[in-house]
């Protein structure tokens, strides 16, 4: 029996090789194309608003906290900022996240407390985009956006990590105060040594 013939859709007309073809070609056309990313992305960020009111729908007493459409979509955001080796302004925006975590309330294998662990990961990944370290060790320094001359005040990039640190710390006791288990372990364990 012969195989049935399949009409692509115009949505699977394209090939998804954008990673690939950058790979590909001379790294001056993968350095342009981060480049106008980060451009981009700096524009599309200083106008973008986080509501930290409506990341969560609060628990209630017939169901659990749990992450809105807002949350993802603020998460897609940070990813697309640490991708682009804009690490630092990640973890500006991962920091709000965990600050709105304060106060909320979670079953240990509930939705909610998965995604809180992906957004622990996804500070890990932020801080090796702005470190570029080893990922087997904590981060020792922040060479990779400094070196690279994509930081113009020392002085803000402190402040951010200085909120993140906060942030955690605040998530820690609060998570302590009510008997949960704290989401946030690997951020809070390379931000300890994290040295700017």
């Amino acid at each position: 029996m012969p195989a049935p013939q399949i009409t692509p859709r115009p949505s699977d007309a394209r090939p998804v090789l954008g990673h690939v073809l950058l790979a590909t070609n001379s790294p001056n056309l993968a350095n342009s194309f981060t480049t106008a990313a980060r451009h981009r992305l700096r524009q599309t960020t200083a106008r973008a608003s986080i509501n930290p009111y409506a990341l969560f729908i609060p628990q209630s007493h017939t169901a659990p906290a749990a992450p809105t459409q807002h949350l993802h979509d603020v998460l897609t955001r940070a990813r697309s900022l640490y991708g682009a080796g804009m690490g630092f302004t990640s973890l500006n925006v991962l920091a709000t996240l965990v600050r709105a975590s304060v106060g909320l309330r979670w079953e240990d294998e509930s939705e909610l407390a998965e995604l809180l662990a992906v957004i622990d990961a996804d500070i890990g990944q932020a801080i090796q985009a702005s470190v570029g370290a080893d990922r087997s060790s904590p981060p020792q320094s922040s060479k990779e956006e400094i070196e690279g001359g994509r930081v113009n005040d020392i002085g803000t990039v402190r402040a951010i990590v200085d909120e993140l640190r906060t942030a955690v710390k605040e998530s820690m006791v609060d998570v302590k105060a009510w008997g949960g288990e704290f989401p946030f372990e690997r951020a809070a364990s390379s931000l300890e040594y994290w040295k700017i």
